[in-house]
């Protein structure tokens, strides 16, 4: 039985492929036609990007032995015929482990030595430092090498307490300690961070897995909690039956997956541990379900959240192909439920924006072939108007047309005037997006935060940086509105003087990147309470929680700042596609009179010409409206779980779709 899971991810993977490849026919075919404006054509293009870099991101969270990675294998990789992931008992997977394919890279396991947590860098800064990576190739054609080379992950060292408190990994909690040996050394991981590049087929269409290690080590690297576990799609949480929820794991879930812009799933894994010889069937299945609501109120989620299910029997039963099994290890109810809620979102998602991008670029495309209308109608009238007239008539016009085109030409300086205003307005806004602005406000944080043991200014001064960012974008939101204001008299007027048909969009809605803002200050937030505070106390720590705090705002801020800058662009690309044809229409109506002076035959032949012309356009908007027709189509194609909202209601991520 196939994974329910992989199905759906096939099925997202086609569609996408579609949706591409009927996007891709719409800008050739403006292109071809001369209907493309460089506005349009670039959220075109960024909306092609996403959709053939859109990703699917799973973590799988859990204190260690509690068989993340044995579940990884049983949904995902199952079809190796073996285990992928080294899943034996006891402590496993030691550092964050990231599946994904890069088909720009060769196969690969690329490892970072625990080492550089003392340079104060963020795993995104590190990932363009090649050199300080140790990369080992993996032969995909051969599952057991694969399995063996992937062991490298549950790799530790031997260190002293010191060098394991200066890499972060010995708090002065007992429970934010790794194991100490009897001659005071402390087993530390040998990796800070594991990314694994691997054809596999599911990689391949866009999924992400992310296998968190256990213990400390996720409090300990704020890479996770700050920056991978948000950006995921989706958070599965495994328990073991036979413990439920213990001390730790109340300790992982309260810190660190109790926000609500995760969508969760709880996994009590191991109910294969619960039969009991001496108990019946209905003892055992009522002991599961039992533990399954004790589960669902200690962690205050509905019980439909909780899968009681065995990874090692569903894993034993893909291998071995046996659907009945299958079925007994509950494992495809989990499947069904990440199915229906990961794929149709993501899948509205991209059809909303395609939607969305659709309506504007169609329209803007009418409104072109309009304007050709109307040359050509004018044209014709005037060209119509000439049968049977003298010369002098004809010499009558075309010192009319001059002098039309003379006067036309006079609102090139308004445009000129209006676009230093827009610039200036422009700048104004980006300023206050830009990166160097964040630094000094994060900067003044850090300054406010002070450096004292329990570092109690540091909730205070990063809430102080919250309120000031959203100030930013409420500023940012006002000054849009104005400038909006000032484009819309602008261009009226210049509609109604020289005849243009321009219509000044709303300006962008900021609303998504405070709602983004929000989901930061929550996360973040958990980093400063009296819990966890105490690792702001060091400075390595301090540095990576800047560096990381600055890299997410940055990202927000720069799409923001890049979301305006499109929309201003795309205000005045209209009047600058309208100067372009009037004036090939004037070159036309000019050639067009000197031919007819020249020759009386030629008055005819222009008009068939003319005539000729009206027909292509309007099979080329016959042809736009199939185009559009067939993209509305392809877009409609939505699941049903997916069709009532194209809005998923606890993603993270502003860095998952930016188009």
């Amino acid at each position: 039985m196939q994974s329910t899971v992989v199905t759906e991810l096939e099925d997202l993977a086609r569609w996408r492929s579609e949706l591409d490849r009927r996007l891709a026919a719409m800008s050739r075919f403006l292109r071809e036609h001369d209907l493309d404006a460089d506005a349009e054509m670039t959220r075109l293009s960024a909306l092609r990007d996403r959709i053939a870099a859109e990703r699917v991101i799973v973590a799988f969270v859990a204190e260690f032995s509690r068989g993340k990675s044995e579940l990884i294998n049983a949904i995902f990789f199952a079809d190796t015929g073996r285990r992928v992931l080294p899943a034996t008992p006891g402590r496993t997977t030691m550092c964050p482990v990231e599946l994904h394919h890069d088909p720009s890279q060769p196969p690969s396991l690329a490892l970072l030595p625990i080492e550089t947590r003392l340079q104060g860098l963020s795993l995104a800064e590190l990932r363009r430092r090649e050199a300080l990576w140790q990369r080992q190739p993996l032969d995909p054609g051969n599952p057991e090498a694969l399995a063996r080379a992937l062991t490298e992950v549950t790799r530790t060292q031997p260190v002293d307490e010191e060098r394991a408190r200066a890499l972060g990994l010995w708090g002065d909690d007992e429970d934010d300690r790794p194991p100490q040996a009897a001659d005071g050394s402390v087993e530390v991981p040998a990796w800070r961070h594991a990314v694994i590049n691997y054809p596999h087929e599911l990689l391949q269409r866009g999924l992400v897995v992310i296998d968190t290690p256990g213990l400390n080590a996720i409090g300990a690297e704020p890479e996770l909690t700050l920056g991978l576990l948000p950006t995921a799609h989706a958070t599965v949480f495994l328990l073991a039956a036979d413990t439920g929820v213990t001390r730790s794991d109340l300790a992982i879930w309260r810190d660190h997956l109790s926000g609500s812009s995760l969508q969760r799933f709880v996994v009590l894994n191991k109910i294969d541990t619960l039969v009991d010889p001496l108990a019946s069937p209905a003892e055992v299945e009522q002991q599961i379900s039992r533990q399954r609501e004790i589960t669902a109120q200690t962690l205050q989620m509905p019980a439909a959240r909780v899968f009681p299910l065995s990874a090692r029997d569903a894993l034993a039963a893909r291998v071995a192909g046996d659907d009945a099994e299958l079925r007994r290890s509950r494992l495809p109810e989990l499947e069904r439920a990440l199915a229906d809620e990961l794929m149709p979102q993501q899948r509205a998602m991209l059809a909303a924006a395609a939607s969305e991008l659709l309506e504007m670029v169609q329209g803007a495309a009418l409104r072109r072939l309009a304007e050709r209308h109307r040359h050509n109608a004018e044209q014709l009238l005037e060209l119509r108007g000439l049968r049977g007239k003298s010369g002098g008539k004809v010499r009558l016009l075309q010192q009319r047309l001059t002098a039309e085109s003379v006067e036309f030409e006079t609102c090139t300086a308004r445009l000129g005037a209006l676009r230093s205003v827009q610039a200036r307005m422009l700048a104004g806004v980006l300023q206050m997006l830009s990166s160097d602005r964040l630094r000094t406000e994060v900067t003044a944080m850090n300054a406010a935060s002070g450096t004292g043991p329990l570092n109690l200014g540091a909730a205070k001064a990063f809430r102080t940086l919250c309120e000031r960012l959203r100030s930013t974008f409420d500023r940012v939101n006002t000054q849009c509105d104005e400038m909006q204001q000032m484009l819309q008299a602008s261009v009226q007027r210049l509609n109604t003087e020289f005849a243009f048909s321009v219509v000044v969009p709303m300006p962008p809605s900021l609303q998504r990147y405070r709602v983004e803002l929000q989901r930061i200050e929550e996360g973040f937030s958990r980093h400063l309470g009296l819990t966890r505070g105490w690792r702001m106390s060091s400075a390595t720590y301090r540095e990576q929680f800047r560096r990381m705090l600055l890299s997410r705002l940055r990202m927000v801020f720069e799409n923001a700042a890049g979301e305006v800058e499109l929309w201003c662009k795309a205000v005045l690309a209209p009047l600058d596609q309208q100067l372009r044809e009037r004036r090939q229409a004037f070159t036309r109506r000019r050639e067009a009179l000197d031919r007819v002076s020249g020759a009386a035959g030629e008055l005819e032949a222009r008009i068939a010409e003319v005539e000729a012309g009206e027909q292509r356009l309007a099979q080329q908007q016959a042809q736009l409206d199939q185009i559009a027709g067939e993209v509305r189509a392809c877009v409609a194609e939505l699941p049903a779980a997916a069709a009532e909202s194209a809005e998923p209601s606890e993603t993270a991520g502003t860095q998952r779709n930016a188009a």
